[in-house]
């Protein structure tokens, strides 16, 4: 049974513990998502007396593996990362892309190759545990600032994401779910769920409280860069008939300067 937790660090990120108490033959499992730095997970390994036995690494920006080399260097964990970064992510063990299967203990996850925000990064999906780690990809109202790739990429990466089950909870890398919701109801302002939603996470924000895991179902009618394809969408934004790639580079670029 897979069981995610949060645990801050740097600024605004998130690293995501995942744990499989094993059993039927299998070893427990203990790993963390993209350790942006090592004392705060060191911490809480010690505060439960747990070892590491895992590390799944989604790209190669430095808020996301600031930790890597110190954590694996104590606890000897296994690192799985984005094949197409083996050159820029020193100490991958397993490298992985599109379509790979990863296994950890009893828990399993698909991995897909999702660029865009970088060129080589991956998210994973555990289907049994409904948690898809999107990190820089896609976050709750949101999406990743296109560093590497092109409007064309990230689309086609949000377009495998948005494919899976409503119910799969996003754990993604940062908590930049109240700023995504102001852009977000900037240009869609009649959204009634939307609205509603907004008014959650800064009551949220307001208590302390973090805003994640979203919901995939309530994204795919919330998150403006899930709907370039929705004509509405494109005609509020003066974009009718216009490719949905088009669409969305208009709304990544609005919110960039935004």
């Amino acid at each position: 049974m897979l069981s995610v937790e949060a645990i801050p660090v740097l600024n605004d990120n998130y690293a995501w513990i995942l744990r499989d108490e094993g059993g039927n033959g299998l070893a427990p499992v203990v790993a963390v998502v993209d350790p942006g730095e090592a004392a705060p997970i060191e911490a809480w390994l010690e505060a439960r007396a747990l070892g590491l036995t895992h590390i799944l690494i989604t790209h190669h920006h430095g808020d996301h593996i600031g930790g890597l080399a110190a954590l694996k260097a104590r606890y000897g964990a296994h690192v799985i990362g984005p094949a197409a970064d083996t050159a820029r992510i020193p100490g991958i063990d397993e490298p992985v892309g599109e379509e790979d299967t990863v296994r950890l203990g009893g828990l399993v996850a698909r991995v897909f190759a999702t660029p865009g925000h970088t060129s080589g990064h991956i998210s994973f999906w555990f289907e049994a545990g409904k948690a898809l780690f999107s990190a820089d990809t896609l976050f709750s109202l949101g999406c990743g600032r296109l560093f590497e790739g092109t409007p064309e990429q990230m689309w086609a990466s949000l377009l495998k994401l948005r494919a899976l089950p409503d119910e799969t909870r996003i754990f993604c890398g940062h908590e930049y779910t109240q700023s995504n919701a102001r852009f977000a109801l900037s240009v869609d302002p009649d959204n009634a769920a939307l609205k509603a939603r907004a008014a959650e996470i800064d009551r949220l924000r307001a208590a302390g409280a973090m805003t994640l895991p979203a919901l995939l179902g309530a994204e795919k009618r919330q998150n403006p860069f899930l709907r370039a394809d929705d004509p509405a969408l494109a005609a509020a934004l003066g974009l009718a008939g216009k490719p949905p790639a088009a669409v969305f580079a208009h709304l990544r670029s609005a919110k960039d300067s935004f």
